[in-house]
């Protein structure tokens, strides 16, 4: 999945991802902590929160990024060689 460069400079999305896949493995690590359950577990459910989490989102912001690319036109051009001509 390659994005376009001038897209896929801006960090934002991505510490989003992090950012929300953290809160709520950090969340399911509380709850779990609630119940009789070993501190491994508990931190064994919380990362696989966190990759789940974090992998269905960052899925989703790269589909996103390539849908709504608005270089993808210039980054097609350039590499096929093409060029637009506008009429006047």
């Amino acid at each position: 999945m390659k994005l376009c460069p001038k897209c896929s400079r801006s960090p934002l999305p991505f510490v989003m991802v992090v950012l929300i896949s953290s809160v709520l493995a950090f969340i399911t690590w509380l709850v779990l902590g609630l119940s009789q359950i070993e501190p491994t577990v508990r931190l064994a459910a919380g990362a696989a929160v966190f990759l789940a989490v974090g992998g269905t989102l960052v899925h989703y912001v790269i589909t996103c990024l390539k849908r709504h690319c608005r270089h993808d036109h210039e980054h097609q051009q350039v590499q096929h060689g093409q060029t637009f001509s506008r009429p006047a």
